[in-house]
């Protein structure tokens, strides 16, 4: 799942991502790192470093004017989640456009914090570095883009944060510091091994950088601790410090060690960009400075508040009105008869439904899902199918043909071949508790992926997904002391269109109304398709 969505709202890739295409037509050493994917579009391989030092500096070039060499054995940042951390930083200190003093502590290669920050809104900056190559690169990025009045690039020794860099500047009051800190303890860590979970996909992205911007020792949550102690010294000398982490699990002990000093004002916000997640954290010991309100809960509610929903085309309709009227729906509307074959895949799975009041042209269904029925159809409708590949041997064994058996087990083919195919089929795969038992983890593991994907619709009488007699299934949604989720289906008119919204209304777990949106989705289509 893309983020872009859920970046800062001033970030200027939030609703417009880079255009690969104008980009490669208009700056050839781009051009070559662009690539068609198998649907047409224009891409780029993230995990080539050639590829992404390429793609960075040419944002920096294209949307700021700014002109950088990178090289390739060091971090190379990405932009829009660089520029989500400057836009967090203008809320902090209320900065934007206005003259400010910042100090950026490992400012890297790049520069990028400064370049940016002295570009967008003429901030002054103090920019740090430990490394050698790193130092040497940021020097020249900052004097080719004639921004030396404005940013002063200073090599300090090892393991310098906050104190030793302001020795030399005791009377300048700064508004803020950032920080990129290394994310990682050891080289194990930064190779994904302990510090990633097992059922998370490989980063998208490759991981540039030198030893000094990659690793610390005690990784993130020990060097920012480091910046905290080195607060607690210079206090008001910074009104806002801020760090920004890689892993969000830093975020609650750091929080900790803040509240055990006494620190008085603290914030924290998320930082999205692609499928790349960042967590920030900043404090102040100033009264006066306002804390911004922690965005992601907005985020969560906007999530939870926004629809699900996928459109019906008008090609499709008359396909769909036909299987309605073949299930014995008589409505002339199409959302009726929509409206009829989503009650009928609904009942198929076991999911409750009833109508409710809505508009004239629309139809609502109040959903209660008591169990998770509509995951690996498919690999039910396999099972089926073998089985039916099995009737032809069990009539042949029925009717005393000659088998391959060994002679000792001569004896026992006639019990074998009276057995219906469904016990064969369990013997061979398992016990029906084994199976009830790997159903209910691959439940507690599902993702959209596991979602059907081939789904059909069924005439009258038939199971689609389901794992049980339906005389089982409770009678009213009322009566249902617990379920997995609740929600609102429903069907409108849109012009020639028909629209299907889903409008959570309490459970546990969203996602699993996000597989069963699209678990009918694909049962619509396929009838579509099929016709």
């Amino acid at each position: 799942m893309a983020l872009n969505k859920s970046m800062h709202p001033r970030n200027r890739y939030k609703d417009k991502p880079p255009d690969f295409a104008y980009l490669a037509s208009k700056y050839p050493d781009f051009q070559q790192h662009v690539h068609t994917s198998l649907a047409g579009r224009p891409v780029v391989n993230f995990k080539e470093p050639e590829a992404v030092r390429a793609l960075t500096c040419t944002l920096l070039k294209e949307d700021f004017g700014l002109s950088i060499e990178i090289p390739l054995e060091r971090l190379i940042p990405t932009v829009p989640l660089r520029l989500n951390y400057i836009h967090w930083v203008e809320d902090l200190i209320d900065g934007q456009n206005q003259p400010r003093r910042g100090i950026d502590i490992g400012t890297g290669a790049s520069c990028i914090y400064p370049l940016l920050g002295a570009t967008m809104n003429g901030w002054y900056f103090l920019a740090t570095e430990v490394d050698d190559i790193c130092f040497d690169y940021a020097t020249k990025n900052v004097e080719q883009n004639n921004l030396s009045d404005l940013i002063k690039v200073v090599k300090v020794p090892q393991k310098t944060l906050l104190m030793d860099a302001l020795k030399e500047e005791t009377e300048i009051i700064y508004d803020f510091c950032m920080c990129n800190p290394p994310f990682f303890a050891n080289q194990l860590e930064a190779k994904g091994v302990n510090s990633r979970n097992s059922r998370r996909p490989p980063p998208s992205s490759v991981n540039t950088g030198g030893v000094t911007e990659i690793m610390a020792e005690g990784g993130e949550l020990e060097f920012v601790k480091r910046i905290i102690h080195d607060s607690l010294q210079l206090k008001k000398r910074l009104r806002w410090y801020s760090c920004m982490l890689g892993k969000k699990c830093s975020l609650a002990p750091l929080k900790e060690e803040l509240r055990k000093q006494g620190v008085p004002k603290v914030a924290h916000t998320e930082f999205c960009q692609g499928r790349t997640m960042r967590w920030a954290l900043a404090w102040s010991f100033c009264d006066d400075v306002i804390v911004p309100s922690p965005p992601n809960k907005k985020r969560k509610l906007e999530k939870m508040r926004k629809p699900l929903s996928f459109t019906l085309t008008e090609a499709g309709l008359k396909e769909l009105q036909a299987k309605a009227a073949a299930i014995g729906c008589t409505a002339h509307s199409s959302v009726n008869s929509i409206t009829a074959l989503v009650e009928k895949t609904l009942t198929d799975l076991r999911v409750l439904h009833k109508r409710v009041p809505c508009g004239e042209q629309e139809q609502s269904l109040l959903l209660t899902a008591v169990e998770n029925t509509w995951i690996h159809g498919r690999q039910k409708r396999r099972e089926q199918t073998r089985q039916l590949r099995e009737l032809p041997r069990a009539h042949q064994l029925a009717s005393g043909a000659p088998t391959a058996a060994p002679a000792s087990t001569e004896g026992n083919g006639d019990k074998k071949a009276s057995q219906p195919p469904q016990a064969e089929q369990i013997g061979s795969g398992g016990s029906s508790n084994e199976q009830t038992d790997r159903q209910k983890e691959d439940a507690e593991h599902v993702t959209d992926e596991d979602v059907d994907m081939e789904s059909s619709c069924t005439g009258a009488g038939q199971e689609t997904g389901a794992s049980g007699p339906l005389g089982k299934r409770p009678l009213s949604p009322g009566a249902v002391p617990h379920f997995l989720f609740k929600c609102l289906l429903n069907v409108m008119p849109e012009e020639s269109d028909v629209v299907i919204e889903m409008h959570w209304v309490e459970g546990h777990n969203k996602d699993l109304m996000n597989q069963l949106c699209t678990f009918l989705k694909n049962t619509l289509l396929k009838c579509v398709t099929k016709s």
